[in-house]
């Protein structure tokens, strides 16, 4: 069975984690501060907090921004639910901005369409997410919030490993801050584990102090001594799960490198298969670290569903996916918001399907997907 994605690791990665095993510190050991340390350079960002999964990581984000009830944060539907509902932990409101309907991104004019329909709220934030590994237009985004008085927090959890106008994702030229994910089939795993990175020196101190129930100590304060100015949380991440990642950070180049000839094969093999099924519009020329292969398919025109799709080809040794249903359907945001029109994200989630990616498909895997595929849509 092919998954449609799974992590990849080595006996380098495991050694990584006997040693910490081995070792005097399982958690809030070194190995924390050496993986940020490593993942900053890798971003280019000034400050990296890990913690202990991407959600976490989009609830200390939204906290160190002091977001509280009656505050708005616009989010796109197509996403994953942890974007949206780090800002409810949070006791704020969502807006939610519609996304193009051919690669499922917010655009600055969904924004400003949000900003519109928000009511009375005091919007303060906005929540662009690169989908798949494609960045949201940032630059864009930013020229959109700078009018607004907005802050952004970019959900990066598909994007390690990615470039964006030739800054790593992450570097927070344009955002103020990036969130990421080290689930098992992202870019680099570890197990569970997340960061986000940031320049604001004050910003990146607050969310240290909330991944630990909001301990405050200093230089000047006796040895056993700490205080609790305001309640946190225990998001802190192990030296396990560092351990982890810092072995496959020193292979994240070559994972990205083989994801990206995974996706040009893809292309080029499902041109037969067109128009009935698209892949993805690529946005960017270069520098994706792509995370999912989603490729569009007109499911009326090929006369059959999606579920009959997904099973058809599961029963062929090809698993797939749904990356997303639109988060404004779901049960608690509809009884929260109502019932919203927003085609552009209807379009796509109608239309996507996630098909097997990650770097230990060979190329004669990704040929056998296209081939069952294309018996399955009989195109």
């Amino acid at each position: 069975m092919l998954p449609y994605g799974r992590q990849s690791i080595d006996e380098d990665d495991i050694r990584a984690v006997a040693d910490v095993l081995q070792g005097d510190f399982l958690t809030t050991g070194p190995k924390v501060a050496e993986f940020e340390e490593a993942f900053g350079a890798l971003t280019e960002a000034a400050h990296v907090v890990a913690c202990s999964n991407g959600t976490a990581a989009l609830h200390l984000a939204a906290l160190a921004l002091g977001l509280k009830e009656g505050d708005g944060v616009i989010v796109p539907s197509v996403t994953f639910l942890a974007t949206v509902n780090a800002a409810r932990y949070c006791g704020a409101d969502v807006v939610f901005a519609d996304v193009n309907p051919d690669t499922g991104l917010m655009e600055s004019l969904h924004i400003e369409d949000a900003l519109k329909r928000s009511g009375g709220l005091n919007v303060r934030a906005v929540f662009p997410v690169h989908l798949a590994g494609q960045c949201a237009d940032l630059a864009s985004v930013r020229r959109v919030a700078d009018r607004h008085g907005l802050k952004i927090v970019a959900d990066a959890c598909h994007a390690v490993g990615g470039r964006y106008k030739e800054r790593g994702v992450g570097a927070c030229k344009y955002e103020d801050m990036s969130v990421f994910s080290f689930h098992p089939v992202k870019t680099i795993a570890m197990g569970e584990g997340g960061a986000i990175t940031t320049n604001d020196a004050g910003l990146a101190d607050k969310m240290r102090s909330l991944r630990s129930h909001g301990i405050v100590k200093s230089p000047s304060m006796p040895p056993w001594y700490y205080e609790m100015p305001e309640i946190g949380f225990n998001y802190r991440v192990s030296d396990i799960q560092c351990a982890l990642g810092l072995s496959q950070l020193k292979k994240l180049d070559g994972f990205v490198k083989r994801r990206e000839e995974l996706t040009r094969l893809y292309d080029e093999l499902l041109k037969p298969l067109a128009p009935v099924v698209l892949p993805p519009l690529r946005v960017n020329a270069s520098g994706t670290a792509w995370h999912l292969y989603a490729v569009r398919i007109d499911f009326e025109a090929a006369g059959v569903n999606r579920a009959e799709v997904m099973a058809a080809l599961k029963e062929k040794g090809v698993g797939s996916q749904v990356h997303y249903i639109p988060v404004h359907q779901q049960p608690y945001y509809r009884a929260l918001y109502g019932d919203l029109e927003l085609p552009g994200a209807q379009r796509y989630y109608e239309r996507t399907l996630s098909l097997p990616l990650y770097p230990a498909l060979t190329d004669d895997d990704v040929k056998f997907v296209v081939e069952t595929l294309q018996t399955v849509l009989k195109v």
